[in-house]
């Protein structure tokens, strides 16, 4: 499980590093939301592709190793108490959009107002992915329960209206 403290001590370990991080999937919801919502069984962050080296040797100063590299794509990095970093690499563009390739082989761009977020955990000041976006991207997969939660709390929260697969 990654708890708060967790997520702080990830973030200020990258940002020592001079890497920049944007928190995504359930901790950039809860960090837009201000609060804990739910239980986190990893910690998805966005950085630029460019970075990737220096991130893993920054998260490895914190007990953290790689545990699947995949990419340009995705890498995972897990330590030995099973907490686990999904990194998702991105190149940006000239617009400052953010685009990833996905493991179809298709790319994806994260549009540049996407990486205006910020959130809280803990009471600390986190950048996120704004809450358009994290809409926006959870439309890219089949939603289960806890995603379907997950974004009727933004929805809820920042005025968005749900389409499907969250709502009509």
């Amino acid at each position: 499980m990654i708890h708060a403290h967790d997520v702080l001590e990830i973030v200020v370990g990258l940002h020592s590093a001079q890497i920049a991080i944007w928190l995504d999937g359930g901790w950039g919801v809860d960090a837009l939301l201000g609060e804990q919502k739910r239980a986190h069984d990893d910690l998805d962050v966005i950085i630029s592709l460019s970075d990737g080296d220096a991130a893993i040797q920054a998260l490895s100063r914190l007990g953290f190793a790689v545990a699947a590299d995949e990419r340009p794509k995705r890498f995972v990095v897990r330590d030995g108490g099973d907490r686990r970093i999904d990194c998702h690499p991105v190149t940006f563009d000239g617009e400052g959009g953010g685009v990833q390739q996905m493991t179809n082989g298709d790319s994806w761009r994260y549009p540049a107002h996407g990486f205006s977020g910020c959130g809280v955990v803990a009471g600390k000041a986190v950048r996120c992915l704004s809450p358009e976006v994290q809409l926006l991207c959870h439309h890219r997969n089949q939603p289960d329960n806890t995603d379907r939660h997950d974004m009727l709390l933004l929805a809820e929260r920042f005025g968005q209206t749900l389409t499907e697969p969250f709502g009509s």
